[in-house]
């Protein structure tokens, strides 16, 4: 019997190709294959670029990284001088110099670790005090996203779990180290954060106010005077109570709430008539207008 199917080699395999076209295939394999090789000759290069170095070489390396605002570059290059010498100066100063370098390319979670865990191990640490402020700008710097930034929100209307945070981080450094060259700074923005706390509590109460919860208004108001004393808000917390006093038919305590406005702020924009400036319906419904706070001038 003659088998019709003499042959079992598939009609297109490399052995029936033409010798120019084996040749061809030959020498995109070896490209190919040489390309990959290159790749992955660099990643191991570059991952054992710094294996054996000397410690200050790596530290230099990582602080010109630094220099150049090359962050990445930088944090790699410290957690490498960290991982071959575990102990030493220049260990701890590159544990700092990587919480650094994660803070300032947005990274505040791994920031915040890193700090973290630098306290840990060194709490008497000269650097201690500084690792504790910069605990506090990672955390005020953690909700702020891009839309934050291109929408102009305003923070104050936003959780505050982690700017409460960073309040304490301040506070730390202003009561524990008051002779350090970072106490200073804490202290500004702690109040910063306080106006921004109070400012809160005021677009609550505000809310309130424009929702006929005239009681729920005024209890807001008076727990932010008493909350924060002093705050670039309190003038506006009064206002608030002598409105919602007003609305409530207690001509008592809106007359002293009104009195008392008028002693610390004569020019504020509730004695006029003018305040608060709710946005308009329409605003609210604009996607594009943006946030528009009660409190806005524009």
């Amino acid at each position: 019997m003659t088998h019709r199917f003499a042959s079992l080699r598939p009609r297109n395999t490399p052995a029936n190709l033409p010798a120019h076209a084996r040749l061809l295939a030959l020498l995109l394999v070896i490209v190919v294959a040489g390309s990959g090789c290159a790749r992955f000759g660099k990643m191991f290069k570059d991952k054992d670029a710094d294996e054996g170095q000397p410690v200050e070489q790596i530290y230099a390396k990582a602080h010109r990284s630094m220099t150049n605002g090359n962050w990445s570059a930088a944090e790699t290059s410290f957690k490498r001088l960290v991982a071959q010498y575990p102990y030493g100066p220049y260990t701890e100063q590159a544990l700092v110099e990587t919480a650094y370098a994660q803070y300032k390319a947005g990274k505040h979670e791994d920031a915040i670790s890193s700090i973290d865990r630098f306290i840990r191990t060194y709490p008497t640490h000269r650097n201690t005090s500084y690792m504790y402020y910069l605990r506090g700008l990672s955390n005020s710097s953690r909700d702020t996203v891009f839309l934050q930034k291109a929408w102009r929100l305003d923070a104050s209307r936003r959780d505050l779990a982690t700017p409460t945070q960073a309040y304490n981080d301040f506070s730390i450094v202003a009561e524990r180290y008051p002779n350090s060259r970072y106490a200073a700074d804490a202290r500004n923005r702690m109040i910063a954060l306080r106006n921004m706390f109070a400012r809160h509590e005021l677009e609550t109460a505000l809310y309130y106010l424009r929702r006929g919860a005239n009681v729920a208004a005024a209890d807001r108001a008076k727990y932010l005077l008493e909350t924060y004393p002093q705050s670039e808000h309190q003038n506006d917390a009064v206002a608030t109570m002598a409105a919602a006093y007003a609305a409530l038919g207690n001509e008592t305590l809106a007359a002293d709430a009104k009195r008392v406005l008028q002693q610390n702020e004569p020019n504020h924009p509730y004695l006029a008539g003018n305040w608060p400036d709710y946005p308009s319906n329409w605003r609210k419904l604009n996607p594009f207008a943006g946030e528009k706070s009660a409190l806005d001038n524009d």
